[in-house]
Order: C-alpha cells, then sequence, then structure tokens
C-alpha cells in the first residue's frame, strides 16, 4: 500500500487502472452509481471493466459497424461482365495463331509471282516469233535476185557490201581473140580452179566492167601464173591505154617451166570514174604474153593488196 492511500475502502487486489475502464456515462463502480446502468462498486472485489478491451485506435466514431464477411457466399452485388450492358465487346477475342496466316500470305505472294513471269514469258516468245515471221516474210518477197546473179561460168556472184570494192575471177569477164577458160593446173583460186588460158596470142584480151562508189586513184591487182620467166600485157582504162605495160614478172623467182609454181600477184595504178569503168587487160604487138589469168580485184590507192 502507498502513501496517500488509507486502504479504507481499496482491498489490495484492487486494480490500480480501474479508471480506465470505467464507462462511457462516468466512473464505473462508483459508491451513488446506481440508477445509471453501471454495476455498483464493492469494497473487497476488484473492479472490472464493463466495455470489451479493444486495441489502441481500433474504435471508429461515427461509421457503421463493419457487417461480417462469410466464406463460401457470393457478394450479392456482384455481377459478371458478360451480364452488363455491351458486356460482349469487352471480352478480348484470342488472336489466331501467328504462323498459320504467314504461309497464307507467303504461299499467295509466290503463287502471284509465279503466274507474272509466266505472262511475261509467254509475251516473249509471241514477240520473238512476230520478228522471225516478218523476216522470214520480207526474205520471200525479195526472191532469189537478192542473193546475187549467176555469171556464164556458173558462179553466183555476192552482192557487193556498201563502200566495197569489187573482185571477179578472170574467168567470168568477157573473153576475146582466142582467151578461155581452162582447169589444167593446179593453184588456181578462182571458183572451181577456172583460169583463163589462151592468152600468149595477139588480140587475146580480157574486159571486166567494175563499178566504184567515187572517182578517184586506184589500184588494179591482177593473179596471174607464169613458167618461170617474165610475161607483161597493155592495159586500158575506159579505152585508154595506160603508159605503162602491165608487168607480169617472175617476182618470186619460180623455177621456169613449173606453171603450176609460178602463180604470183601484181598490181598498176588505175584512174577511174564514179560508176561503171571498163578496165582492158590485152595481148598486144611487142607485148610477151606467156601468162594465165586468175582473178582481178581493186584498191583504193596506196592500200596494200
Amino acid at each position: 500500500m502507498t502513501a496517500g492511500n488509507n486502504g479504507a475502502d481499496t482491498p489490495e487486489n484492487d486494480d490500480p487502472f480501474a479508471y480506465l475502464y470505467r464507462s462511457e456515462g462516468g466512473e464505473g463502480g462508483a459508491p451513488g452509481s446506481a440508477g445509471t446502468g453501471a454495476p455498483t462498486r464493492q469494497p473487497g472485489i476488484p473492479r472490472t471493466s464493463y466495455n470489451q478491451v479493444r486495441a489502441v485506435g481500433e474504435r471508429q466514431y461515427g461509421q457503421q459497424p463493419q457487417q461480417p464477411t462469410t466464406y463460401g457466399q457470393q457478394n450479392a452485388h456482384y455481377a459478371a461482365p458478360e451480364t452488363l450492358p455491351g458486356g460482349d465487346r469487352t471480352r478480348s477475342v484470342p488472336a489466331p495463331d501467328g504462323p498459320e496466316p504467314r504461309r497464307n500470305r507467303n504461299g499467295l505472294l509466290i503463287g502471284a509471282v509465279a503466274v507474272v513471269a509466266v505472262v511475261c514469258i509467254g509475251i516473249g516468245v509471241a514477240m520473238l516469233n512476230n520478228g522471225n515471221e516478218s523476216k522470214a516474210g520480207e526474205a520471200g518477197k525479195q526472191g532469189p535476185a537478192a542473193g546475187g546473179s549467176v555469171k556464164p561460168n556458173g558462179k553466183k556472184a555476192g552482192k557487193a557490201k556498201p563502200g566495197a570494192l569489187p573482185k571477179e575471177d578472170a574467168a567470168s569477164l568477157r573473153l576475146d581473140g582466142g582467151a578461155g577458160a581452162a582447169t589444167d593446173i593446179q593453184g588456181s583460186h578462182a571458183a572451181g580452179g577456172t583460169y583463163v588460158a589462151g592468152f600468149n596470142q595477139v588480140g587475146a584480151k580480157v574486159q571486166w566492167k567494175a563499178d566504184v562508189p567515187q572517182a578517184g586513184e586506184y589500184r588494179l591487182y591482177v593473179r596471174y601464173g607464169i613458167p618461170g620467166e617474165d610475161a607483161n600485157a597493155t592495159l586500158a582504162v575506159n579505152g585508154k591505154p595506160n603508159a605503162q605495160p602491165l608487168g607480169l614478172k617472175n617476182f618470186i623467182k619460180s623455177p621456169q617451166g613449173d606453171w603450176e609454181k609460178g602463180w604470183q600477184t601484181t598490181w598498176a595504178p588505175v584512174t577511174l570514174n564514179e560508176g561503171t569503168n571498163t578496165i582492158e587487160i590485152s595481148c598486144g604487138q611487142g607485148n610477151q604474153c606467156n601468162a594465165n589469168l586468175d582473178q582481178v580485184w581493186l584498191r583504193r590507192g596506196g592500200a596494200k593488196p
């Protein structure tokens, strides 16, 4: 028992913190509290709490008491989203699997590319066929004359290219004075090995109608054969004889009497007019004409054979 406490009305076991448990209306258990609804405090009996003990801060004044929740029961206020207006729109639709649509798109793309390729190939083939048919039709319209003319010795003369100078076999030209075609000696470059023989007599001649694109100085080339000894002939252009004879010398020093090894080439300068010119090689008085004539052709002045 502490000082100031006379112990007259408070036993040893009385709760010293009883004031904390007093009623909300006043001193709980105090004498004279009868009629207040609180039990009357009696000496020797410990004072008890009239209210349920609560944790500090648990009591909330001015609010409705919390309703107990019973587990296992549904809340009556809950409603599924599907039951609300527009609820179906709130549900997410599962996306389709990714790989399958991609395969479908790839297949469609490959098919479209294949169709385009087939169409392009067909167009190209059609254009190629049309071009070939057009060329064949033009060739048919031109006829055999487009391929060249047939010469007296049966050789087909090709059409000269633009700007090209002519070249002819001597046996295909006009022959006079005993000159004629022969094939006995090997080594001729003319078609069929045919050359001009019989030239070794006065009056024998070979006449050539040669066309040139423009007037000017040219070279006349003659391939000939001799039996290992020099020869010469008279050369005339458009009826005018050259001042110098056409030399048919043994430039290669072939064996005497060997006609087959005596084939070689010579040339002489000539002045020609634009268009057709008459070139004549003849055996005149004073010439040594023991030679065979194989081919003749033209080159521009100063050009090599």
